[in-house]
């Protein structure tokens, strides 16, 4: 006989889960964000970039000058993975790599990575301008609101 109880509490673990704000931001910003990239232009002269290549370089542009190490740790991507990453970036002229005291490596963007995330933004400005531009206040608030949260667990990663 199916033990009706463990039923009820799955069942309300559930209906809970659905009611708690912040499980629905996280769905939220994992959907909204699959759509922007969706309708990202896939402009000639934009640079196309991997899931992992495009969170090596979000920590790069973040934290320049951050070693392989503390991009692995930041992002929990496996070291490994990161150095694949940063391989290609360097070879599609995004990041260079520059020895530091000892036999440590500083990850720093390059012009062109900034030119690219330029355009980029601008295409996600004008993507997101019909469906927001109107209410520029909250979209400020929500960019303070996103940009701490990402620092936080940027930071949350770094020291676990």
């Amino acid at each position: 006989m199916p033990d009706q109880d463990a039923d009820a509490r799955a069942s309300a673990a559930s209906v809970d889960s659905l009611d708690d704000p912040l499980a629905e931001l996280a769905d939220l910003m994992l959907n909204v964000g699959r759509l922007v990239r969706a309708r990202t232009p896939s402009e000639a002269d934009v640079v196309p970039l991997t899931e992992t290549e495009r969170t090596v370089m979000r920590v790069v542009d973040l934290f320049p000058g951050s070693s392989p190490s503390e991009i692995a740790a930041r992002t929990h991507v496996q070291r490994t993975n990161v150095s694949a990453a940063l391989r290609t970036l360097e070879d599609k002229g995004m990041v260079t790599r520059s020895s530091t005291s000892g036999r440590g490596v500083a990850v720093s963007p390059t012009q062109r990575a900034a030119d690219n995330l330029r355009k980029l933004r601008a295409a996600w400005s004008r993507e997101l301008a019909g469906a927001l531009g109107d209410d520029l206040p909250s979209v400020r608030t929500c960019v303070e609101l996103l940009g701490r949260l990402e620092r936080r667990l940027f930071d949350a990663r770094a020291q676990t």
